[in-house]
């Protein structure tokens, strides 16, 4: 249904330097997009075939006795219907009240459906379900329930600083982009979710997938995939060092050729848009690449003692930060809950 659909030459440019920053033969790209042509791509197997399979996978995981398995539907795409299983780890719980502030790639969620909701939470894995009765390890969840759960692969929960209408409210940015707003009892409860779904994510996150390539030159944002990282902890740290690094460097080129402000143009619309991404996730990945390294250097999977160790840190730095003038100082000790308010602050401004 694509009304004008990509030449061979398009195809050819699209993939200038990338054999290892040189070019593939000519030859091979024509034959490679004719084929492609002639012969669309399909799936390799039909939705009902993979989501067996994939059901299959998960018996052999988790063996006979984990018969509590669910499923999360974000969209037609059978890739995105990964099943989930119910004996995954519980990371907290409790009651928050949720208010969805954006869909899916940041639009506007609609004036109808922005109501705020009150549920008991529950992190488990990398899922947080929203239910409405009280958690109760042993009960099955309803497909309301299932409806209302969110992954928080590759998401960033931070201090919703910029909105004052209520107190001890966090915001949650998804993988997909959307936004939610959640309001705790108290401000210890905020932070301490805020501390347990930005350390999930962190430790589980499996890397990045290069992002998609367009022949209008249009701004991807890369791929996210919603399965657990085979990574060590140490190999993880090290794979976002490395992300946050090429993040940085590729902000630091973006800002060298900045579009004209007062340009209404498509071009300009993503610049700003590029600009706003790569702001974000270097926010994100500086977010975790400090827990992660205070987890490492605490020793110890005991959410309680990483979690009495962090705020204890913050409290250090900002006592630091009240008896020195020094702007450096506060620069290099800004707390990573500042360091992303203040991103995303310069994000809406």
């Amino acid at each position: 249904n694509i009304g004008k659909k990509m030449s061979c030459q398009q195809f050819i440019a699209n993939l200038d330097g990338l054999n290892d920053g040189k070019d593939f033969a000519k030859d091979l790209l024509k034959t490679l997009y004719n084929s492609i042509k002639n012969e669309k791509l399909e799936w390799a197997i039909d939705e009902d075939e993979l989501r067996k399979s994939l059901s299959e996978l998960v018996d052999d995981k988790f063996g006979a006795s984990a018969k509590k398995v669910t499923r999360i539907v974000d969209s037609s795409n059978p890739f995105l219907d990964i099943p989930q299983a119910l004996n995954a780890v519980t990371y907290k719980h409790g009651v928050l009240t949720r208010k969805t502030h954006a869909d899916m790639d940041g639009k506007r969620t609609p004036r109808g459906r922005r109501g705020w909701k009150k549920f008991y939470a529950v992190l488990k894995g990398t899922i947080l379900y929203l239910q409405k009765d009280e958690y109760k390890p042993d009960k099955d969840l309803s497909e309301v329930d299932l409806k209302n759960a969110i992954r928080v692969h590759h998401a960033l929960a931070t201090k919703a600083s910029d909105y004052s209408k209520k107190s001890n409210v966090l915001k949650l940015k998804t993988a997909d982009w959307r936004v939610f707003l959640f309001q705790a009892p108290s401000k210890e409860e905020m932070l301490s979710w805020i501390l347990r779904i930005n350390l999930v994510a962190a430790i589980f996150s499996a890397p990045a997938f290069p992002a998609a390539i367009c022949s209008m030159k249009k701004f991807c944002r890369p791929l996210l995939p919603s399965s657990m990282t085979k990574l060590c902890q140490e190999e993880q740290l090290r794979s976002h060092e490395n992300k946050m690094k090429q993040i940085a460097d590729e902000l630091a080129e973006h800002k060298l050729h900045p579009a004209e402000k007062s340009l209404k143009s498509k071009e300009a619309e993503e610049y700003r848009l590029k600009e706003h991404y790569l702001i974000f996730e270097k926010s994100r990945y500086e977010t975790y690449i400090n827990l992660l390294c205070m987890k490492i250097k605490v020793g110890t999977d005991d959410l309680e003692r990483i979690e009495t160790s962090f705020f204890k840190v913050e409290a250090d730095d900002l006592a630091l930060r009240k008896t020195h003038s020094s702007p450096s100082l506060s620069q290099g000790h800004m707390s990573i809950s500042c360091k992303a308010e203040k991103d995303i602050l310069e994000q809406n401004t």
